[in-house]
């Protein structure tokens, strides 16, 4: 039996904690919020038999195994490293922390106390997109070359995401997917050219080229204020693979590729059957991680983590740069991230 910790109480924890519940072997124990009525009402609504405002006490918890992690990004590291130093395994929801040197952080401490980390990447996970990025591996686009991915839409103008001081970034929020898939299928980024724009110190729009080396690249796009195709399509030199909205989450994809009608009249449909909301294959992969000993997952482990938070800095740096000021020069001559 895992034990699972629950700390947050938001939209993405009320899908994730009945993922959890029907994974055999893995129940949730505990959770935390900051408001008492709140933490209690979903205590309730999700059966789980404990819930605190106090974070010391529920890390504190022997029936407590692992704690997932779901509250904004700017206090990511911290409350990781809280759980960490009280002898927890961690799992974080994606960004795993607001920077790479906090990222680092966290992996650092993981293995200095001998307990797993990881970055809830989902996506990596999702059966869908573990087929489609098989199929690439095997040769049926030919060789993999260019990258498309969006995620933008008009979110309300309130909670985390617009707010600096919790860490709001529509890079780190949802400019991760297509960097993510990207980097999954072309090798990590290698120079990057970005512009976007921002909002009391929050990225909110970014438009992104990505150079993967050896002419291969990925156009990517994220936005809070307005919609950014929220597809993706994979290309190659033998054909292409679409994945339609919601990229990240879907159970279906389009390959076009091997013969003429499939190539360009009549694509053939790809499909993996969505288990729960979604995350249920990932949270059976943690288990079996932590039960085998492991202390990073080999689909999504801290070398990968890292390499993806490295050019979500560099976009987010650029973005930064260009708003304060910067000469288009100035901002180009510091594209590269390799």
């Amino acid at each position: 039996m895992l034990r699972w910790a629950v700390v947050g109480t938001g939209r993405i924890s009320e899908t994730f904690v009945p993922d959890i519940q029907s994974v055999a072997g893995n129940r949730v124990t505990a959770v935390w919020g900051r408001r008492t009525e709140t933490v209690d009402d979903f205590a309730v609504r999700q059966g789980i038999p404990f819930a605190s405002t106090e974070l010391g006490g529920v890390l504190a918890r022997d029936d407590v195994d692992i704690v997932y992690l779901a509250t904004p990004i700017a206090t990511h590291r911290d409350i990781a490293l809280q759980a960490l130093d009280a002898g927890k395994h961690v799992l974080i929801e994606k960004p795993i922390a607001a920077s790479v040197a906090e990222a680092r952080e966290v992996f650092d401490a993981a293995r200095a106390r001998d307990r797993f980390a990881m970055e809830a990447m989902w996506m990596k996970f999702n059966p869908l997109h573990r087929e489609v990025v098989r199929l690439i591996g095997e040769g049926l686009i030919g060789e993999p070359r260019s990258v498309r991915g969006g995620f933008g839409m008009p979110f309300p103008p309130e909670g985390s995401r617009w707010s600096a001081a919790l860490g709001g970034s529509t890079v780190l929020d949802q400019g991760i997917y297509p960097v993510t898939l990207a980097e999954w299928v072309l090798g990590t980024a290698q120079g990057v050219v970005a512009t976007g724009r921002m909002r009391d110190g929050v990225d909110v729009t970014a438009q992104v080229t990505l150079d993967h080396g050896d002419g291969r690249f990925s156009q990517l796009a994220c936005s809070v204020l307005e919609f950014a195709d929220p597809s993706a399509s994979l290309s190659g030199t033998a054909g292409w693979i679409e994945i339609p909205a919601m990229f990240w989450a879907t159970d279906r994809a389009e390959l076009h590729a091997c013969t003429p009608e499939a190539l360009f009249r009549t694509p053939e449909p790809l499909s993996r059957a969505r288990e729960g909301n979604g995350y249920v294959p990932m949270i059976r992969e943690v288990a079996a991680a932590v039960d085998s000993g492991l202390r990073q997952h080999p689909w999504h482990d801290a070398a990968a983590t890292l390499a993806t938070a490295g050019t979500l800095e560099a976009i987010r740096r650029q973005i930064v740069e260009a708003d304060a000021g910067a000469s288009v020069d100035d901002v180009v001559a510091r594209a590269a991230v390799g």
